[in-house]
């Protein structure tokens, strides 16, 4: 390898929001010059909490839909293999493999799982969202990355895979770097109602691919400090949706310090402050819709994107798999088992000539 690798992703369920790129789109893109980036369109993973038909045959439009929004922020299909996690069959060995090197216990004292599970409104635990960690450790480690940009909530997940191939490495011998991870500069954003952080399924999302009149539309909705009833009346900034968003995108520094320092004292209402946060949302976003739909309009580029990258990641895949076996040891069980069925073929045909 001549560059360290990368490998993140996201799920399949649609668009990506502002979360999403605050959380790691932009380190993905920061990355591409000195990283072989692996992004994996982790459809597999959508399957523990989205497991119908109808979730099954939306994963095509979702991931065409996810690409472009890729694309749009920058991510280059020349410097990033984008691939199908489904279609890389040697990721589903790997995950048996590694599913012996790990406790149910450690699963279960991972927050998320629980989180994952409540999110999704089910009452019991399927064992495929049990050992989804397991899963993402070998996608991981299927590129044998060496980092790994995620928001806060996955930064557990990728220390289970350190262990995994600690575990792995020590068992068997060196075949698997120790991926470090990296959180984005924003770990969590909080969603438009203030009380989660965001997510499609809260429907607190600020999308992407969003036009200006719905962004202006969720903006003028969005939670402020509830105990300013009036414009007159100081407000709080800290914990206030409206300028950590400000902060987060409003380039101009000067205007939200200004916009601080008059909301605590009771001389600026929120319609203001919504209005200009509206405008610092759109100017970032304006370039980002550009892009998308010059790339939209390009029929079959995406379907060849995905296509390409999944062919890549095979390869990839065909390779740490080979490794994997050939130090468990298991290359040579069946090697002994085909070179003892090759004589025994030979003996019959001599016995019978």
């Amino acid at each position: 390898m001549d560059k360290p690798r990368i490998l993140t992703g996201d799920r399949p369920t649609g668009k990506l929001h502002l979360g999403h790129y605050v959380g790691s789109i932009l380190n993905r893109v920061k990355y591409q010059e000195q990283y072989d980036c692996f992004f994996i369109i982790a459809d597999l993973h959508m399957l523990t909490t989205k497991p119908s038909k109808e979730d099954i045959e939306s994963i095509t439009a979702n991931s065409k839909e996810m690409v472009l929004d890729y694309l749009a922020c920058g991510i280059d299909p020349q410097k990033s293999k984008i691939y199908l996690q489904s279609a890389v069959h040697e990721v589903y060995e790997m995950n048996l493999f590694f599913e012996m090197l790990v406790s149910v216990p450690r699963l279960q004292r991972l927050p998320s799982i629980k989180d994952m599970a409540k999110s999704a409104n089910l009452n019991e635990i399927p064992l495929g969202l049990l050992g989804y960690p397991v899963l993402q450790a070998a996608d991981i480690l299927m590129p044998r990355a060496n980092l790994v940009p995620v928001g806060k909530d996955n930064e557990s997940h990728v220390e289970l895979t350190r262990e995994i191939a600690r575990r792995f490495n020590s068992l068997y011998g060196e075949v698997f770097p120790i991926p470090d991870v990296r959180i984005g500069e924003v770990p969590t954003l909080v969603g438009t109602d203030g009380s989660a952080k965001m997510s499609k399924s809260l429907n607190n999302a600020i999308y992407i691919s969003d036009d200006a009149k719905t962004v202006e539309k969720k903006v003028r909705s969005m939670y402020t400090d509830p105990n300013r009833v009036r414009a007159d009346v100081p407000g709080k900034v800290e914990g206030n949706p409206v300028f950590m968003y400000h902060d987060i995108f409003n380039p101009n520094k000067p205007e939200v310090e200004d916009l601080k320092t008059r909301y605590r004292s009771g001389k600026v209402g929120d319609v203001e402050v919504k209005d200009k946060l509206i405008a610092a949302l759109n100017d970032f976003l304006d370039p980002i819709r550009e892009q998308r739909h010059s790339f939209q309009a390009k029929t079959g580029l995406v379907e060849e994107v995905i296509f390409e990258g999944t062919q890549a990641a095979r390869e990839e895949a065909k390779e740490t798999l080979r490794e994997m076996k050939k130090a468990m040891g298991l290359t040579g069980v069946w090697n002994r088992i085909s070179r003892g069925a090759e004589k025994a073929r030979k003996r019959r045909e001599k016995a019978s000539s």
